[in-house]
């Protein structure tokens, strides 16, 4: 596969393999989220955004495995790497409890977790973060930021409507995207929710999103001293994604991250930014949250870092040694090489930079394309959503689009992501674009 010149060629999607394989797993496996009856040879030619599934339909996938593949398939500059890694059994080992290295500190071959532990501080010291717990997964991540928040003290939380926090039983309770994420299960007492100003130009003026009222916001209401209804010092955290994923790619206005910002300094606030899907370079900056005022004290962070992690300063942390583990935490042996690498190839080849310019270049195009239906196209760096008029012409430009070759995933009540890897060309958008307005104009 040549990644300059190859284009996405479907005979018929899902083939008679992939029809066979999707039977042969579903014979076994639980019902769970899946998109399209795709599947992906994981033997066959795939780089960059492109990829080749059981059939041979050769395919651009823009769903970039939601977030979970920043540099998509087969990077040669990540692939390259790793190839001179010798495959060790156990890969993993128990990483809370023992420890995996080779060489000295100052002279080894391959990342550890603890490499990548160290690479994320030094990306999250600009927010005084030192300490780094490692887990399996980003529900995971958030789980446990929110339970060092509980140890840290204080009985209530605060999320955000549209939010979506993960599957485990305790994050469930932070969600309020879809009720059939909660409905019947158990929940976490005292959680609390206000609206997420998702209209950039909402302000204490004019507010179409419900957070901000008579001049002030919800949140400033529930905390208020004496008249409140959650008195600060109860509040054990406030958790919020810096860009909503799940519930639509749904941008923060200046006004509410700048509430947020101000209420969290007047009370001394404990944040949690969950970065799971926004993190790890994606928007252009290395997480979300640096594109705001705010200034979060734990993140969680999962999906392209290839494994969970829960950032904060030593003092957020409890003391107690049997307070937090995960049996695989840090002893992922691959995943943390993985995470570590990925990190190095988007910071030493720019494409943080190239994540601002190509996504701008999507932007523009498919604005200026003004396909009939699209009443919004947004975006940072490459995190980039297009909203259509209704859910239905939403599902029928991703069945259209996956005809002509283009993998797209929906999100919220009827917006469509677009998750370039972050190494994307000027011509892979330029072919995104036709092909997506190709389907637009076929539905």
């Amino acid at each position: 596969m040549d990644r300059d010149t190859v284009e996405p060629e479907v005979a018929s999607i899902p083939g008679e393999r992939a029809r066979e394989w999707v039977d042969y797993h579903h014979e076994v496996a639980a019902p769970s989220t899946y998109v399209y009856e795709f599947v992906w040879d994981h033997t066959a030619p795939a780089e960059g955004p492109f990829c080749t599934d059981v059939d041979g339909n050769v395919l651009m996938d823009l769903t970039g495995h939601v977030a979970a593949a920043p540099l998509g398939y087969n990077n040669p500059k990540l692939t390259e790497r790793m190839a001179e890694f010798d495959l060790v059994d156990p890969a993993k080992i128990a990483g809370q409890d023992f420890y995996v290295a080779s060489g000295t500190v100052d002279d080894h071959e391959f990342p550890t977790p603890a490499d990548l532990m160290h690479r994320l501080t030094d990306r999250s010291d600009h927010y005084g973060m030192d300490t780094v717990f490692l887990s399996n997964s980003g529900a995971e991540a958030v789980e446990n930021a929110v339970k060092i928040c509980y140890d840290a003290g204080g009985d209530y939380g605060v999320t955000f409507q549209g939010a979506f926090h993960g599957r485990t039983l305790g994050a469930l309770s932070l969600n309020r995207s879809k009720s059939v994420y909660r409905s019947e299960f158990p929940e976490v007492a005292k959680t609390h929710d206000v609206p997420f100003c998702a209209d950039r130009t909402c302000d204490a003026d004019s507010c179409s999103c419900g957070f901000f009222a008579d001049e002030t916001s919800q949140l400033r209401r529930m905390l208020r001293p004496e008249r409140g209804y959650v008195d600060p010092d109860d509040l054990a955290y406030l958790i919020l994604e810096p860009v909503q994923g799940e519930g639509g790619y749904r941008f923060p206005s200046d006004a509410f991250m700048e509430e947020i910002a101000a209420l969290c300094d007047e009370h001394d606030l404990t944040l949690v930014a969950d970065e799971i899907q926004t993190g790890i370079g994606r928007t252009g900056e290395f997480w979300a949250s640096d594109n705001y005022p705010i200034e979060p004290d734990v993140i969680a962070s999962a999906k392209g870092l290839r494994v969970g992690a829960t950032i904060g300063r030593e003092e957020v942390f409890p003391d107690e040694t049997s307070r937090l583990s995960s049996t695989w935490g840090a002893g992922d042996i691959v995943a943390a090489l993985q995470g570590s690498l990925t990190i190095d190839v988007i910071e030493d080849y720019d494409l943080m930079d190239n994540a601002v310019t190509r996504g701008r270049a999507f932007n523009e195009r498919m604005r200026d394309a003004d396909p009939e239906g699209v009443v919004d196209v947004r975006g940072e760096g490459l995190l980039l959503a297009v909203e259509f008029d209704s859910e239905d012409r939403r599902d029928a430009v991703q069945a259209a689009a996956m005809q002509h070759g283009l993998m797209l995933l929906g999100c919220g009540e009827k917006t469509i992501r677009v998750l370039p890897p972050l190494d994307v060309t000027d011509r892979e958008i330029d072919l995104a674009v036709d092909l997506f307005t190709d389907a637009i104009a076929a539905v």
